[in-house]
């Protein structure tokens, strides 16, 4: 029996052929990654709610002299004819989450002193105040993804720190809480591990333009992150002063001039 001799195929082709399966591989590896990238971020987003709708102040409550809407954007103003003599918030009316997670950008300018208030009380005595744990922003980002709480224990953890919170001694005592600021920071906090240097910190920090803030808060423990950076980190046993629920709120604080934006504002509740 006789056998056909099978022609040779010019190497130029197999070439040719093996250069579109390879094309073929990796046009679907990146459909592949895309995809997996595109799971990711849905999931990352499931459950997030948005809490300001862009265009008025509808479901917040605070001074219209400071604060308007405007093309997306939530706006507070403090101009030379519209001086504070003290702190002023916009507060969410939609209710007093306890564990949630918050999402949204803000860009203040170079004079700007604001933050993002959680779980905070307000003040029958003073309007548009709130007390309690803020995420600190400022123009200068000497403040910026610290924990302050405001009108309370003041400094719990400055950027770059991972603190536990306990009770002050004999804190039914009147005046002990204030007893128990030192220097603008609570005394009974203490600094557990480094989260990175606070300078370094900054430099992921972009001055005057907008940047993402992220609040993770559960339990009894609270987490803030600029640009998806872990700023700092606490855990408060203090059973006396912490808060497990209350209003949600941005600030305007005292000071020179100055604007501060937020947008993308987005809740999930647990």
């Amino acid at each position: 029996m006789r056998f056909k001799r099978l022609e040779r195929i010019p190497l130029g082709i197999i070439f040719y052929a093996f250069l579109i399966l390879c094309f073929n591989s990796c046009r679907d590896k990146k459909h592949q990654i895309a995809n997996e990238k595109s799971d990711i971020a849905h999931k990352a987003e499931e459950g997030f709610v948005q809490i300001f709708n862009g265009s008025s102040l509808e479901g917040w409550e605070g001074n219209p002299g400071y604060w308007h809407a405007s093309n997306g954007v939530l706006i507070g103003e403090v101009t030379p004819e519209t001086p504070l003599k003290r702190n002023t918030f916009i507060i969410w009316q939609g209710g007093q989450p306890a564990d949630f997670e918050l999402k949204l950008e803000f860009r203040i300018s170079a004079a700007g002193n604001s933050g993002i208030n959680y779980r905070s009380e307000r003040l029958d005595t003073i309007p548009f105040a709130l007390k309690g744990y803020q995420a600190d922003i400022d123009g200068k980002n000497t403040y910026t993804g610290q924990n302050y709480e405001e009108r309370k224990r003041t400094t719990l953890a400055y950027r770059g720190e991972n603190t536990i919170i306990r009770s002050q001694e004999k804190p039914f005592e009147h005046g002990s809480l204030r007893a128990n600021v030192k220097n603008n920071a609570w005394q009974h906090r203490k600094v557990v591990s480094s989260l990175g240097n606070s300078d370094s910190l900054k430099s992921m920090i972009r001055p005057e333009d907008w940047n993402s803030c992220h609040l993770i808060v559960k339990d009894n423990h609270l987490q803030h992150y600029i640009n998806d950076v872990l700023m700092s980190e606490v855990t408060d046993l203090d059973s006396v002063n912490r808060k497990y629920s209350g209003f949600l709120g941005l600030q305007v604080h005292v000071g020179p001039p100055m604007k501060v934006e937020y947008r993308n504002i987005k809740l999930k509740e647990y």
